[in-house]
């Protein structure tokens, strides 16, 4: 089961700068553009790290880079081990809202073990990009974010104490997400949360490649005999801990873009789906609202754009999923994205399952009017709006020991980098 520890962060020093210019989102949500103006407005800024562009090698650079910033003070450990909490303040659905987590390292072990959970597949790609950047800097950049039960309060009665009092750092990125952080360093406050939190099962929100490839890389320094004990840090990887029960957790839908798909037919498509949806043309303005109304009475839906036309459809009845994955949870089988996926892009487009994660056919974004664009641009022969998928879901299926299909989640906010780094030397 989980085994946390308190750990000697890397964090910047007055001499980099503002901490508002070293930071960054996640490096999978980030552009080229966006990349080259976060270093125009400090050199500093953890983009050099966490995704390096610069020169022949550029792993290698960010690791002689990583090396000149803790040679220039730059980058400096703190003096003695510590848990970090970390909260964001932010708007979502028009309202404002606090997530509160506790910034630790997490001891590594198989997704078998049953103590720390996915819940949803991985693209190899990915792995391999941040495998290569692990090897060349010993470091986690970014937090994985994971989840837990904690139905007493009894770890949330503990942070709620801890920061009663201003934070040791607080500042605001541009996109008004107000950031937080308490230095946890008695050992006696440690110990409680450390022992309230072991053998919790983790379930992880965000960072799923991050999580897999702390795997890879452990086991890679073990195969070149390096000797890694219970104390290595390389058995550790650094994680964001949220109450599965905090109500500022959001969770936002990834719509489905399909490109690519010679001699596509829409109304076939749509004349198909009358086998197992109620269909109902709707304007593309009131998609979302209608989504939500299907939501909120219990039943699955989605909605189809395709030249220029909205369409609403609703599964009929959900027992075609239990004869159709009839190896997998109810859980699993009830997911709107699991419905989309099996029934209308596998069943009836003709999309596989390795298609998908090699994105031949199927792209994904956040953005609703970008999905839409899309089509309207003549780049994608449809897309799919989706609702999003619930929290409760999510520990569902991955109790259930099963993965969703890729981006099935897009939790809002994401976690800052740059703030907390964690050593792995």
């Amino acid at each position: 089961m989980a085994s946390i520890r308190s750990f000697c962060a890397l964090r910047f020093t007055e001499k980099a700068g503002d901490i508002r210019e070293l930071v960054c989102p996640p490096y999978d949500i980030i552009s080229e553009e966006e990349r080259q103006r976060y270093l125009a407005r400090n050199s500093n800024n953890i983009i050099r790290l966490e995704l390096p562009r610069e020169g022949e090698d550029p792993y290698a650079q960010a690791g002689a880079t990583l090396k000149s910033w803790l040679d220039d003070r730059i980058l400096a450990f703190d003096d003695v081990p510590a848990l970090y909490i970390y909260e964001e303040e932010f708007v979502a659905l028009g309202q404002r809202k606090t997530i509160r987590g506790l910034v630790c390292g997490v001891r590594l072990e198989p997704f078998s073990e049953g103590g720390i959970l996915p819940h949803e597949e991985t693209l190899s790609k990915a792995k391999t990009d941040r495998f290569n950047l692990m090897q060349a800097t010993s470091c986690n950049f970014s937090s994985i974010y994971s989840l837990y039960f904690d139905k007493e309060r009894t770890a949330a009665a503990r942070l709620d104490t801890l920061t009663a009092g201003p934070a040791d750092v607080e500042f605001e990125t541009d996109d008004g997400i107000v950031h937080r952080v308490w230095v946890v360093t008695e050992i006696k406050e440690i110990n409680q949360i450390v022992n309230y939190l072991r053998g919790k099962t983790l379930y992880i929100a965000d960072g799923h490649h991050r999580y897999e490839t702390a795997l890879n890389y452990r086991d890679s320094l073990a195969r070149q005999g390096e000797f890694i004990d219970d104390t290595h840090p390389a058995n550790y990887v650094m994680m964001t801990l949220v109450d599965m029960e905090n109500e500022g957790l959001v969770v936002f839908p990834t719509h489905r873009i399909i490109r690519n798909m010679e001699d596509f037919d829409p109304a076939a498509v749509l004349d198909q789906c009358q086998t197992y949806f109620d269909s109902i043309p709707i304007n593309k303005e009131e998609a979302q609202a209608r989504l939500d109304e299907a939501a909120a009475a219990g039943k699955k839906a989605f909605a189809m754009y395709a030249r220029g036309e909205m369409t609403l459809l609703t599964l009929r009845d959900g027992a075609v999923m239990d004869e159709m994955l009839a190896g997998m949870s109810d859980a699993y089988r009830q997911l709107d994205v699991t419905i989309l996926h099996t029934l209308v892009l596998e069943k009836l487009m003709g999309i596989d399952k390795e298609n998908m994660a090699n994105q031949k056919n199927l792209i994904y974004t956040r953005d609703p009017a970008e999905a839409l664009a899309a089509v309207d641009k003549g780049e994608a022969n449809c897309a799919f709006l989706i609702n999003p998928t619930r929290v409760d879901e999510i520990a569902s299926v991955a109790g259930a020991g099963e993965k969703m299909p890729q981006k099935s989640t897009y939790f809002y906010p994401k976690l800052i980098t740059g703030h907390i780094i964690n050593p792995l030397f």
